[in-house]
Order: C-alpha cells, then structure tokens, then sequence
C-alpha cells in the first residue's frame, strides 16, 4: 500500500471494507456503500467517493483494473493533465479531487474554438509523451479547467494494449459530426500533416466499414450448395488426376528444395571470395 503524508491511507483502507463493487459486463458497476464516504459517479470499472474538496477515492470492481490505472497515472504524474496520486490500496487509489466542465457538457452550449482545439492535440501530444499505447480519449473523460487547461480521468484502457487505432477514432466519434468537422478542420489550419495522415487512415476505416456491410448485404449467396460444387476442386477419387497431383507435388517440392541448396551453395561461394579478396590485400 502506498501513500502520501496527506492522507492516510489505512484509513481509506477501512472505508474500503465497508464499499461493495461488483463488475459487470458492459454495464456500470454494481455499487453497496455502507461507508461514511458519498458517492459521486460511478462507471464500467468503478464507484468514485468524496472524501474532502480536495480528494476522492476511486474503488475499482476488478483488481486489475485498479492496478492498470494506477500504472496509466503514475506515468503522467509529472504532467499538469493526469490528476495527482495520493494513496492506492489493493482496489482502490485515492487521488486528486477533478473539478470543471467536462467537453460533453461543455460543448451543448458552447462552440468548439481554434483555441480548444489546439488544447486537444496537446492534450494527445502529452499522451505520446507520457507513453500511452493509446492516443485517444472520450470526451466525456476531458474536463475544462477555468484557466483553459484540460485534465483528463479514467486513463486505465490508455496501456497494456496489444492493438490501438492509428487516429483518435474515441475523441472523433465522441465529438459528433458537427464537432468532428470542426476539429479536423482546425486540425487542418494547425498541423497539415497531422490532418493528411489522421483523413488517410479515416478513408481506410470508412471503406472498411463499407465493405463488411457490403458483405453483410449478400443475402443470394446459397450457403448449402457450396459443399457439393466444392467437389469439382476434388482429385483423389479420380485414379488419373490423383497421380498427376502427387507427381506434380513432388516435382514442385524436389525443385524447390534444389533451389534453396542452390542459394546456399552461391552464398558460401560470395563468402569465400570475398575472404580471398581480403586476403589479397
């Protein structure tokens, strides 16, 4: 267990004993408090709790969820983006308190400026910085500081990652196609060559898209005859095919074979020519 000297962290944990998370796929965690500590959001991962106006302590469902986020944190503990770390706990961490607008909220009666924009490349340019596997996050994540700075929560899926899109698809989709349009846009005014790479890879992923629903749509196709007309593809059960095949096979395979040592033995001749060469000088 680790901590700081501005909580203490035993404390938390008997708070902790008295709090129920339950995971549950692709829903909201199930959440019993029996604790003195209120509630204030919970999410696919955990229930978040108030501990002063400075702290709240977040206590996770699934063990490793915590100690994925914990790692996530403690990478962007020298940046101003990640909120600070003040205790962890087996399944709970104890972190700084975030306040202000998140861009959800914030962009149902505001515009998204030049000004915000830039701060969003930023904040993925800090995510590459700091090491994150994946440069993206969801908008309802980012919260808007009074001063125009942005501070981001719930960083857990950002490592351990086997596979990331290439662009910011979450933040994008996020946005909606208004918002979208005028990200990328600005993107287009700040960073070209952002933008050209980030369309380039938005093509690919739309043409994708389009093809897999293409295929969906392909309700002619008579699945059930496929394995009789397979058996024109057959040989064995035709005595003179069958020979051919497996005189053919084995031709292909000597040939190969021969022309692999063939390679070898070239190589091993360019080899001991250059070493005579060598020795010549």
């Amino acid at each position: 267990m680790k901590e700081t000297n501005l909580v203490n962290c035993d404390e938390m944990k008997k708070h902790v004993k008295r709090i129920k998370v339950k995971s549950v796929e692709d829903e909201d965690v199930i959440v019993n408090n029996k604790s003195s500590l209120e509630m204030i959001g919970k999410g696919r991962q955990g229930a978040v709790f108030k501990i002063n106006d400075q702290m709240c302590m977040k206590v996770y469902g699934d063990v490793e969820d915590c100690e994925r986020e914990y790692y996530a944190m403690s990478l962007g503990q020298h940046t101003s983006l990640i909120p600070r770390i003040y205790c962890k706990g087996k399944n709970f961490i104890v972190m700084e308190m975030v306040y202000g607008i998140d861009l959800r909220e914030y962009l149902q009666t505001n515009p998204l400026t030049k000004e915000l924009s830039y701060r969003l490349i930023e904040m993925l340019l800090t995510f590459k910085e700091i090491g994150y596997e994946r440069i993206d996050h969801h908008k309802r994540q980012i919260y808007l500081q009074e001063d125009g700075s942005l501070k981001v929560i719930d960083v857990g899926r950002t490592v351990w990652r086997n596979r990331t899109y290439p662009y910011p698809r979450k933040l994008l989709r996020s946005l909606g196609k208004d918002y979208e349009a005028v990200f990328l846009q600005h993107v287009q005014e700040l960073a070209p060559e952002l933008y050209k790479e980030w369309q380039y890879y938005i093509d690919i992923d739309e043409a994708a898209a389009q093809m897999y629903e293409n295929m969906k749509e392909k309700k002619d196709i008579d699945w059930r005859s496929i394995r009789k007309k397979a058996n024109k593809l057959l040989t064995i059960k035709n005595e003179k095919k069958h020979y051919e095949q497996l005189y053919n096979l084995v031709y292909k395979v000597v040939k190969e074979l021969k022309k692999q040592e063939q390679l070898k033995k070239n190589k091993k001749i360019v080899k001991e020519q250059e070493k005579s060469k060598k020795k010549k000088k």
